[in-house]
């Protein structure tokens, strides 16, 4: 969600100040970025000496005092708090000691509390066994916390929405509770029947209200304006969905597929979470993604909020299905080997009355309310109700939300929207981020939220160690993705959302001439070591009414004119598909330690995202995905479909996005090139439009042979084939060995490529040793062992109904790797197994 309209700048990294390096003697090249083989480094170059050496690990008696903070007084906790992992990691810190210290201390005293009176966090968490409607024994137990109300009543289609024999009690902490026996063996309220809350409050208004805690809503369609009805939701075993897979293991680096259930099919309707787990997440598979991110899961009455205005937080989303619906999505992804996230909004509440939470707020106080009073509790861009993260109850309705979303429906974790909103008081409204310490810790930081933060990423970590919790946060804060116990908040990624922006700036308002490639290099690369970015150049921000995709935005007009193979691409055209390869290329390879693509933007999808709403006559016309432009065999959307395959099929091969090695040795502003080694791959791209270089130098740090592992201008990507990929590159020496100022780009070696204007290389290291062994082993086997590394582009198959509802747990080689035999990771198009001459001759 694009929160908050204000101009960022990162925090300044854990680096010294940018210096200069010297141009090499053969040419005139940009600064360059140079760092250690174990660090990762913002764009700076510098000698090695100059450098800092940061711990990647920190011991502190505060990591074990934590661990062992149920068995410990507060008064040694208090004393811990002093001396927080984070001031070692980053000394600039230890001016803000004050506010590190409160903070952590209030969480502890907060999680303290909650353990001697709830007997412990996880037991806190589990408030949906408590609250709302639940079967206890022989009777059905209803509990509401409405301090605000003077009389309670459950009502529904079990009591013909008479009351009067259902009258609540209400306790001293200000929830309402009724218990009603069984009848006959039965439920008295049976499950997919209609309940509401009706309560008086104290201007002697009765009201009804959807439960807090419902687990089902829905509205009546064929009225227009009707209001939501709670459905009570508790199927017989017989209609329950039972998981058949396991989670999919943690991987090194999630490749981020962000997708919208709703408007994820071709036709202008709602899809459904079925439709949705048959359909699209083949098609994910099949691109190499490891992981799915579920937009608008949480029911929201208005289909146009792109599901950040929650009504109902425990409710899925009825427009497209049930409980059960999205529990096999879920499972049908992870029988696929994807992992999934859910896009969670605790930031802010619906400001509907009648559906949602709002609903409550019956002008009680702020510490009798889910929200805080007056302007506090008011979000004026967002037109939302605030939480009080303060709030007893607050916490355990929140910190419950996700633990059952968790449990019950098999998250693999979350991304929280709106983390800037939650950080600060302003919420990051009119406010200007300029890297400065003082602007993240301050009386502007608001405590209770971060606390909040805190005790949820410790939660959702113990109850799922491999959890996967993202942050929206454009402001960078500092420790926000460091561990709880070292001081910071606890996530595991924060979006890095000024690389769209970047793109967005210099797609709309630069000429190709004027692109900086040290700007460019900076921004995809200024990032805190140690704290983990998923890199983005665009996601549902930049598809929706408004603004436009990076393919739209290159090629417009066209892209409804020029996409056929049968004629000639334009210009235009091949600017446009030539540069959305190397944007996303750039951005993954040098953003940050994930990468997300949203749904339909890997093959350039050309229209924007327009909900249906009164201003397009309630048109699902831009509400919807056209998968027939990337199946369609004679349109250009292919090639960049495939080029998405590749890309993420290289880092399966290489886990380059997983390395800390982040070398950036050239950033060539005249010739517009940049070089740089992630892992063990070494890049090369060439943003010139018209410039071919033959014989382009480039620094790499060990000698050897080094050949094409991904080459953009392949035909097969819709390029125009014009480096081979059967050329082997072998590296001279550069300098005196130890002293990197002698060296080529402060690189101790280099090697010389083909470089095509508008194109990008990934190179490889041959084992040659191995090469050898494997290539005498296939002469004697009388067999030919291919000499490059390279895209084998092999038909997958359509997977059957059969088959996709039980994919198979085999492996079948291609090219001579491994590839699944889950073929039901496949639908039209074609599947990227990267092989290297060693493996072929196995």
């Amino acid at each position: 969600m694009l929160c908050l309209t204000s101009s960022f700048s990162s925090p300044s990294p854990l680096l010294p100040p940018p210096r200069l390096s010297p141009a090499p003697a053969d040419r005139a090249a940009g600064p360059g970025i140079v760092g250690g083989s174990n660090a990762r480094l913002s764009v700076v170059s510098v000698p090695c000496s100059a450098r800092r050496s940061w711990p990647v690990k920190v011991k502190s008696k505060f990591s074990s005092s934590v661990t062992a903070q149920e068995n410990k007084s507060m008064a040694t906790a208090e004393e811990d708090v002093d001396c927080l992992p984070i001031y070692e990691m980053d000394p600039n810190l230890e001016e803000f000691k004050d506010h590190f210290s409160y903070r952590m201390k209030r969480y502890l005293d907060q999680k303290c509390s909650i353990e001697k009176n709830e007997g412990s966090l996880e037991e806190f968490s589990r408030g949906y066994l408590k609250f709302g409607i639940n079967t206890d024994g022989d009777a059905t137990v209803y509990r509401e916390w409405a301090p605000g109300a003077q009389e309670a009543q459950l009502v529904g289609d079990f009591n013909d929405w008479n009351g009067a024999n259902h009258k609540m009690e209400k306790d001293k902490f200000g929830v309402w509770s009724i218990k009603i026996s069984h009848v006959n063996g039965e439920p008295a309220i049976p499950h997919n029947s209609r309940v509401k809350f009706r309560f008086r409050h104290g201007d002697e208004v009765w009201a009804d209200r959807i439960p807090a805690w419902i687990r089902y809503a829905t509205v009546d369609a064929s009225k227009f304006g009707a209001p939501y009805d709670g459905v009570h939701w508790d199927p017989p075993a017989c209609e329950r969905y039972v998981f058949k897979h396991p989670r999919p293991p943690k991987p090194d680096a999630p490749r981020i597929y962000e997708a919208h259930v709703g408007m994820s099919g071709e036709n202008p309707a709602v899809s459904t979470f079925r439709e949705f787990a048959d359909n699209v997440l083949p098609r994910i598979r099949a691109n190499n993604y490891n992981t799915v991110q579920l937009m608008a899961v949480m029911e929201h009455s208005y289909y146009a909020s792109f599901g950040y205005h929650v009504t109902n937080f425990f409710a899925v989303s009825s427009r497209s299905g049930t409980p059960e619906d999205l529990k096999y999505l879920v499972d049908k992804a992870h029988g696929l080997g994807l992992r999934v996230l859910m896009d969670v909004v605790h930031s802010h509440a619906s400001n509907n009355v009648t559906d949602g939470l709002n609903g409550y707020d019956v002008g009680q106080s702020t510490q009798e309310s889910y929200f805080h009073t007056g302007d506090r509790g008011y979000h004026k861009l967002w037109d939302s109700r605030l939480f009080n993260y303060a709030n007893w109850e607050v916490l355990r309705f929140l910190l419950s939300n996700l633990r059952y979303w968790m449990d019950e429906f098999m998250f693999d974790g979350f991304r929280l929207d709106g983390v800037t909103s939650m950080l600060y008081h302003h919420h990051g409204i009119d406010t200007g981020f300029t890297g400065n310490y003082k602007e993240y810790f301050s009386l502007d930081t608001d405590v209770d939220a971060v606390v909040y933060m805190m005790l949820a990423n410790h939660l959702m970590h113990k109850l799922l160690p491999e959890a996967t919790v993202v942050a929206e946060d454009v402001s960078g804060m500092p420790v926000l993705c460091r561990p709880v116990n070292e001081g910071g908040v606890g996530f595991d990624y924060r979006l890095a959302m000024a690389i769209p922006d970047r793109w967005t700036d210099y797609l709309k308002n630069k000429d190709d001439s004027e692109w900086s490639m040290g700007e460019i290099a900076h921004t995809l690369a200024n990032r805190r070591y140690t704290e983990k970015c998923i890199a983005y150049a665009e996601s549902h921000d930049q598809s929706i009414v408004g603004d436009k995709t990076i393919a739209f935005l290159l090629m417009d007009k066209e892209m409804y004119t020029g996409m056929s193979d049968l004629q000639p691409a334009s210009p235009t055209i091949d600017r446009g598909i030539a540069l959305q390869k190397m944007i996303h290329f750039i951005t993954m390879a040098l953003g940050g330690d994930g990468y997300l693509n949203f749904m339909g933007n890997e093959f350039g999808h050309p229209e924007w995202i327009d909900f249906p709403r009164e201003g397009n006559n309630w048109s699902y016309d831009k509400c919807r995905r056209q998968w027939s432009l990337v199946d369609t065999d004679h349109l250009r959307y292919k090639y960049m479909n495939a080029f998405d395959q590749a890309m993420n099929a290289l880092d399966e091969r290489f886990s380059f996005l997983s390395s800390s090695k982040q070398i950036v040795s050239d950033m060539n502003e005249e010739e517009k090139v940049i070089v740089f080694e992630r892992g063990d791959l070494v890049f090369v791209f060439n943003f010139h439009p018209t410039n071919t270089y033959e014989g382009y130098k480039v620094g790499c740090n060990l000698p050897g042979k080094y050949r094409v592992a991904l080459d953009s201008d392949a035909l097969v990507f819709g390029g125009h084939g014009r480096v081979g990929h059967d050329v082997d590159h072998f590296t001279s020496p550069e300098g005196v060995p130890g002293v990197p100022e002698t060296n080529f780009n402060n690189r101790p070696n280099s090697f010389k490529v083909l470089s095509p204007p508008r194109t990008c290389a990934a190179y490889y290291r041959v084992d040659e040793e191995a090469e050898q062994l494997h290539s005498k082993a296939a002469t004697t086997a009388e067999k030919i062992s291919p000499e490059s590394i390279d895209v084998d582009a092999t038909p997958v198959k359509t997977p059957t109904t059969e088959e996709s509802e039980e994919p198979t747990d085999g492996e079948a080689t291609s090219g001579g790797s491994k590839g699944s035999t889950e073929d039901d990771s496949g639908k039209k198009g074609r599947k990227f197994v990267f092989r290297s001459s060693d493996e072929d001759s196995k």
